[in-house]
């Protein structure tokens, strides 16, 4: 027997025994989801329990060193983990702009004390994180950012706005793009801190969205101290480690467009006896749909196996952030239409609170968060295909 022959015995073995039943069916909603943190409420014991455990073994970020909170599996091995997973329908233990954001820019650009003190709390679901990047004149143009910090020694004082900062309200600390040179051009002069959401000065006020909820805030800063301790990288060169971060929000953005099939679902509504759709047309769309999908997945997995072999993702994550946003739109559609005039009650417990119709009006968000469709091709154009600017 091989090394990953054995590996996988035993990996199945282990969670088959620590993998809760409830923990085997799919999250009933955003409510249902484990994003922990330091005020996080479990849903359920069995769902504190994964997490707890999934945590221990360092398999919630299966590929970070061991000595950072991680599982030290090579590329090889967390893909048996996954593929273990999958097979009996586990949920993720952790969501977390940690793991998907943060965590891949602190173990590039981070120092040894810094990865001790944040990672390891990450990996366990200790410490909930935000992103502080867009403001009111910096979306798309992000080096235009404004937020001020004023230098007092051993730490700044940050005085400024951020916009669209997802789940700020909800997190603990915050990864942050500050100014700290206005005398250079716009994509100098640019540090990236951390900081504790809890610190006096920081306020964050949730924006509603046209589905009805409010994953997105404006968050305030008025006079916030950030102390230096906690500035990744060097002072004025956050922009590159702000370039890095997208590349891994834009590829997870990415990651919408691989989900579930929709031909279960379109066949428990809308079936025949001989388990066929009996509309055509819609039988084709959901068809075309899960082999674009099936075609992205796959090239989404060969991405992550480069990127984990060393390789720099740059670009080609604006093609998963586009493409991937496409198809979760389109799917969304599809679950519209499977699910006809029902998809549109916006309350009551037959449609779990409206929940296709808002989620099918979220999806509208997806073009611009983690920058804009335009953007995106516009990057794609010129630094993928070499089109002319």
């Amino acid at each position: 027997m091989s090394d990953l022959d054995l590996f996988q015995k035993e990996t199945r073995k282990w969670l088959e025994a620590n993998c809760p039943a409830s923990m085997r069916t799919p999250a009933k909603g955003e409510d249902d989801i484990c994003w922990g943190g330091r005020n996080f409420v479990f849903q359920s014991e069995d769902q504190k329990v994964w997490l707890q455990r999934m945590g221990a073994k360092g398999w919630t970020v299966p590929t970070w060193p061991a000595e950072y909170g991680g599982g030290g599996l090579s590329r090889d091995e967390a893909k048996i983990l996954a593929s273990e997973m999958k097979r009996i329908k586990a949920r993720s233990p952790l969501v977390s702009f940690g793991i998907w954001m943060l965590g891949p820019a602190l173990l590039k650009f981070g120092n040894h004390e810094q990865k001790l003190e944040h990672l390891p709390k990450i990996a366990r679901g200790e410490i909930r994180w935000c992103q502080g990047y867009s403001e009111p004149n910096a979306g798309s143009d992000l080096a235009a950012l404004a937020t001020k910090a004023d230098d007092k020694g051993d730490h700044y004082i940050l005085n400024g706005q951020k916009v669209w900062t997802s789940y700020a309200d909800k997190a603990d600390w915050i990864f942050c793009l500050i100014r700290t040179d206005f005398s250079v051009s716009k994509h100098n002069g640019i540090s990236f801190i951390l900081f504790d959401m809890e610190t006096e000065g920081v306020e964050a006020k949730p924006i509603k969205l046209i589905s009805g909820n409010s994953p997105f805030c404006e968050t305030f800063f008025t006079d916030v101290k950030a102390f230096k301790t906690n500035l990744v990288g060097e002072v004025n060169n956050g922009w590159t480690i702000a370039k890095y971060l997208l590349t891994h929000e834009r590829s997870g953005i990415g990651d919408m467009g691989t989900m579930v099939p929709l031909s279960a679902l379109a066949r428990e509504k809308l079936g025949t006896p001989d388990g066929q759709l009996g509309n055509q047309m819609l039988r084709h769309e959901i068809v075309e749909h899960e082999i674009d999908a099936a075609g992205f997945m796959f090239t989404l997995e060969r991405a992550k196996d480069e990127a984990r072999a060393g390789g720099e993702m740059g670009a080609f994550s604006s093609m998963l952030k586009y493409y991937g946003t496409e198809l979760n739109k389109s799917r969304h559609e599809l679950i519209v239409k499977v699910n006809g005039s029902d998809a549109f009650e916006w309350e009551g417990q037959f449609s779990n609170n409206g929940e296709i119709a808002r989620n099918w009006l979220r999806t509208k968000g997806n073009s611009i968060e983690g920058g804009t469709t335009e953007v995106q091709l516009n990057i794609i154009s010129k630094r993928i295909l070499g089109l002319p600017v």
